[in-house]
């Protein structure tokens, strides 16, 4: 699938905020790598795009092996990557406190909400130097913000909060290059995670990510935004 276009991955596109950032991305331009753990539903969400700039391929975050296939293949078909998109993210603990949580499940979560974006952008940050040019969003949550922590939901606060830190280092560590790096936190969104009483549409939770993937070459970066509007951390 050679193209002309930017290149962009969005991590979890299935369905939820993903489909609407991978949807919202394929409107501007943008050609999509659309991912799923499940094969299945993945190319049921890229039949329900219908769009001749969206690909298909399998991605867990939580494997080195697999984030490994999927570099060598954006390599081999694309040569370049110019968007990654960090949304896969599971579990709000609503069950759990701080104080009483299950620290397997805790460390799950971490493994795909922390690590899994720390090894997608391990991976594909080389592509992005060689052509010195990158946009990487991590998807937060108003949860990871200092001042929300409460001890509620704390394998996904925390994990947050975690990835708010790795937005900032990753910006820092390639500063003065045209690699931006920034957070966004799309919202209450209803989502299989958000639940239907949610007031945003994924639609509207992804608007925003879609913005700050699409950043011109002077824009911020080590930022975290809601709304089109920087938040603090």
């Amino acid at each position: 699938m050679k193209t002309t276009n930017k290149v962009a991955l969005v991590t979890g596109s299935n369905r939820g905020i993903g489909f609407a950032v991978a949807k919202g991305l394929l409107k501007k331009g943008i050609s999509v790598i659309l991912t799923s753990r499940r094969e299945s539903d993945g190319k049921e969400a890229v039949a329900k795009l219908s769009h001749e700039n969206v690909c298909y391929h399998p991605l867990d975050v939580t494997s080195h092996e697999s984030v490994d296939e999927l570099a060598t293949f954006v390599e081999t078909e694309f040569g370049r990557l110019d968007i990654l998109i960090n949304n896969a993210g599971i579990n709000y603990d609503t069950w759990q406190h701080v104080a009483n949580a299950d620290l397997t499940n805790v460390q799950e979560t971490m493994d795909t909400n922390l690590m899994g974006p720390w090894r997608m952008t391990q991976a594909f940050l080389p592509l992005m130097q060689r052509n010195n040019f990158g946009r990487i969003v991590n998807v937060s949550s108003g949860a990871g913000e200092w001042s929300a922590l409460t001890g509620g939901t704390p394998g996904y606060s925390i994990s947050k909060v975690a990835l708010n830190a790795m937005t900032i280092s990753f910006a820092r560590h390639v500063k003065g290059t045209n690699i931006l790096v920034n957070a966004v936190c799309p919202g209450w969104v209803r989502t299989q995670m958000g639940g239907s009483s949610a007031p945003k549409s994924p639609e509207e939770g992804a608007e925003t990510i879609v913005w700050a993937a699409l950043f011109p070459d002077d824009g911020p970066t080590g930022k975290f935004f809601r709304d089109k509007r920087e938040i603090q951390w």
